[in-house]
């Protein structure tokens, strides 16, 4: 069998990309652009995928880089998409992974282009990505593990973090798993919308808790424990609720008399109670 220029150059093109996973995890180039909430999920995503500080765990990558490509992003479908086309043999789905390289083409991803194969029919993606979610429902997260794989400038971040929950009334598990979904404990974290630092305080709530400087990581810490303390009296305890608050606003949850029924809120929610040992799954 004789195979063609362009698609010895797509595999080397996926192969490549394997291999320079780990730099992708640290490469402010590469993800620049990205929200620093799509950023934690690729690069817990990642941790899961190689076994940094947790044992490897592909299906939990799968679902981390869909929560990803759910917030826009067309890194996260690419990772999918190399995971299913090279990844264990028992996840390898050709048709699913062309499918999802063809998506994370369609908005824009140069490999995902070169490692797109019109020769394979695609998959309909639909509920793929809750599929992998799903799979995870006898699983833990080992949340100290994660920790420790962390650079050390984190592991401090985490450390503060422990210290100020166990003064405020907020459990230190929830604290912590905030912290890693909305910036991976990344104290020069900037969303879009300016939220900032490592628990992504908007300059609304900076003021309403006293926050003289979002970047500063123990005021930040302070004021995002504050408000998670707020949210827990308001919601009556509510891990739930209070964190779904913290996504969407308490107004939001008042609004729908619970969770919001918007996707970026219900996968947060599920990937904070994960994290936090309070969910069965993403």
């Amino acid at each position: 069998m004789v195979i063609g220029l362009s698609r010895v150059c797509s595999l080397l093109a996926i192969l490549w990309f394997w291999v320079a996973a780990p730099a992708l995890a640290v490469d402010g180039n590469a993800l620049a652009l990205e929200a620093p909430r799509v950023v934690a999920a690729l690069e817990q995503g990642l941790a899961a995928e190689l076994g940094t500080g947790l044992r490897r765990n592909p299906e939990l990558a799968l679902a981390l880089y869909c929560d990803a490509g759910g917030l826009g992003s067309p890194e996260g479908f690419f990772r999918v998409g190399r995971v299913l086309a090279i990844g264990p043999r028992h996840l390898r789905n050709p048709a699913l992974a062309n499918a999802y390289f063809a998506l994370a083409a369609r908005l824009g991803h140069a490999a995902a282009i070169d490692a797109f194969d019109p020769g394979i029919e695609s998959a309909a993606l639909e509920e793929a990505c809750g599929g992998f979610a799903a799979g995870l429902e006898k699983q833990g997260f080992d949340l100290e593990g994660y920790i420790s794989g962390l650079s050390p400038a984190r592991r401090r971040i985490a450390d503060l973090i422990r210290r100020h929950a166990a003064r405020s009334g907020v459990d230190e598990r929830i604290a912590l798993a905030v912290a890693l979904a909305e910036s991976n404990l990344n104290a020069q974290a900037v969303s879009p919308k300016n939220a900032q630092g490592v628990m992504q305080l908007i300059l609304a709530t900076q003021e309403r808790f006293g926050v003289k400087d979002g970047f500063d990581p123990e005021a930040n810490v302070r004021g995002g424990l504050a408000y998670l303390q707020w949210l827990k009296q308001r919601f009556d305890g509510d891990w739930g609720l209070v964190v779904a608050a913290y996504n969407a606003g308490e107004g939001a949850v008042d609004r729908h008399r619970g969770i919001p029924p918007y996707r970026e809120t219900r996968d947060y929610v599920r990937r904070v109670l994960f994290f936090a040992g309070l969910a069965p799954s993403l």
